[in-house]
């Protein structure tokens, strides 16, 4: 099977075939519909690629390997594999939400000629706190008690995170597709992409980023506080940091028109 049908790849054209690239990735426990509400905004300037992780959405679940997903690093190595399978050698403009911040700023150090920037919404390096220097907004036994709920209740753990995740936005809309979207994952995947994601530890790799990036920080965000993205800003070079006035960890679903124009703003930076 095709890197194509390996996590559903789709394609939305410019006008111009010559188009500057956007390539959209979703976070834990999402796929690639959350970003439907932003891609209408660069439909006439920027071809634009979309796709869900392996054990997401509608990837091939046969693709799913345990192992190769025990870190982010499984996760980065399929962007690169998906950029690579569409012919992209460079001025790729990554715009990733959550968890894959991470996966996309392991991806630029890795291989930094492909990228030409990066949107980071919602980013975190670490979810856990590392007093006195760190604050990454929870502590690890709280952690080990969320992944203990998804074996125990994985519905009533899909209606917890759904509502932490979106925090207190319009009439429940946001949190009530995150916990749809949480239930539909198959479990076994969904655990495995919830220990990489919640106990990965990226702050070492910040400095190792060169490519340029916006962090898109949420004001009330029980996820990722406000002091993560100051964090990020002053350890990852070339970055801009913006504070959208927005409650929860999903501003590109909850307030999509206010990603669009910070986008646009970055991309037409002087």
């Amino acid at each position: 099977m095709g890197i194509h049908d390996r996590h559903h790849i789709q394609v939305l054209e410019a006008d111009a075939p010559d188009a500057p690239v956007l390539v959209y990735g979703h976070g834990f426990g999402c796929n690639h519909m959350m970003w439907r509400q932003v891609t209408p905004g660069f439909e006439r300037t920027h071809r634009q690629v979309l796709f869900d992780y392996a054990g997401s959405g509608l990837s091939d679940p046969a693709h799913f390997d345990p192992a190769r997903y025990t870190s982010l690093d499984g996760y980065a190595r399929d962007l690169l594999e998906i950029l690579d399978g569409l012919g992209l050698q460079g001025g790729v403009h990554f715009v990733g939400h959550s968890v894959s911040c991470s996966i996309g700023l392991l991806a630029a150090a890795r291989r930094p000629e492909l990228f030409a920037d990066l949107v980071l919404v919602g980013p975190s390096p670490c979810f856990v706190n590392h007093p006195p220097d760190y604050h990454g907004g929870f502590e690890r036994a709280d952690l080990e008690g969320l992944l203990q709920l998804m074996d125990q209740n994985f519905l009533g753990w899909a209606q917890v995170l759904g509502s932490t995740v979106a925090g207190a936005d319009d009439k429940g809309v946001v949190s009530r597709e995150l916990s749809q979207s949480f239930c539909s994952t198959d479990p076994k995947a969904a655990k495995v992409f919830a220990r990489a994601t919640f106990f990965a530890d990226n702050r070492a790799d910040l400095p190792g980023v060169r490519t340029p990036s916006l962090i898109l920080q949420h004001a009330r965000d029980s996820l990722a506080p406000v002091a993560v993205g100051e964090y990020m800003h002053r350890n990852l070079r070339d970055s801009r940091l913006r504070v959208l006035d927005v409650t929860g960890h999903c501003a590109h679903m909850s307030h999509p028109a206010l990603v669009i124009d910070a986008m646009r703003a970055f991309y037409g930076r002087a």
